[in-house]
């Protein structure tokens, strides 16, 4: 029987091995995740990910499931949003979490706040248990993205909502060239000086580079069964945000 692979940045990997090298990634660099987030993006991902929120709109009382949460930045987003409510912080790395627990929000939202070490391709949780689920520059780092999106689906109340962040593909070729050159070059290097890790940056762009395109992935979001499934590019597609409904 011939062995499934998959990617690991430029790597072709066996697929049993792809979920082990990725907790073992953020592992080596949770404690310099936040930080290098910030250097990567000049501070723009922050600006992604109220973009998300916009879009979302959390509302009072709602439940949320934040899967490959680590440290909690979009719990912690939508909690505040929404006023009241309650956030599962899904990660399928420890120390992920547990730089997420240290976090002074994490402390005054403790009570609305769950921190679940699990896997996105098997949650641990009965279906329809969530309003909300959301994976933000998590879902290409899952083996078998469709399977997470099914997952999601099926964890997903009746007029729930699927939201995804993820890095993506400028429809510009001249663009995407100057971003190739600057992640390529520059986001390994940060990587070494800030985070002590050159291997895991570089993981991370070759990763993006692989993730399937804006309407391919929104093809996948549709396959899982969502509803209303659309895309919003940000900073002219160096991101994207996909929403569906379980209808």
């Amino acid at each position: 029987m011939t062995q499934k692979t998959t990617h690991f940045g430029a790597q072709t990997i066996p697929e049993d091995e792809k979920a082990g090298r990725v907790r073992s990634l953020f592992g080596d660099v949770a404690s310099k995740y936040d930080v290098m987030n910030d250097a990567m993006s000049f501070g723009i991902h922050r600006l992604w990910k109220d973009a998300m929120m916009d879009w979302l709109a959390p509302r009072p009382g709602q439940n949320l499931l934040d899967v490959a949460g680590g440290t909690g930045d979009i719990a912690f987003r939508f909690l505040k949003r929404a006023g009241s409510g309650h956030a599962t912080v899904l990660d399928l790395t420890e120390e992920m979490l547990m730089e997420g627990r240290k976090r002074a929000e994490a402390e005054a939202l403790a009570g609305s706040l769950d921190w679940v070490v699990g896997d996105a391709m098997a949650l641990p949780f009965a279906d329809n248990s969530f309003d909300v689920y959301t994976i933000s520059f998590g879902i290409r780092n899952v083996t078998r993205p469709q399977v997470a999106l099914d997952e999601a689906f099926r964890v997903l109340r009746p007029g729930g909502r699927l939201m995804v962040l993820e890095f993506s593909q400028i429809p510009n070729d001249l663009m995407q060239w100057a971003y190739d050159l600057y992640s390529f070059n520059i986001i390994p290097r940060l990587g070494q000086v800030i985070a002590k890790d050159r291997e895991s940056y570089q993981y991370l762009v070759e990763s993006i580079r692989n993730f399937p395109d804006q309407e391919s992935f929104l093809g996948m979001v549709r396959s899982a069964g969502f509803g209303n499934a659309k895309y919003r590019n940000l900073s002219m597609g160096i991101a994207c945000l996909h929403s569906g409904w379980k209808l």
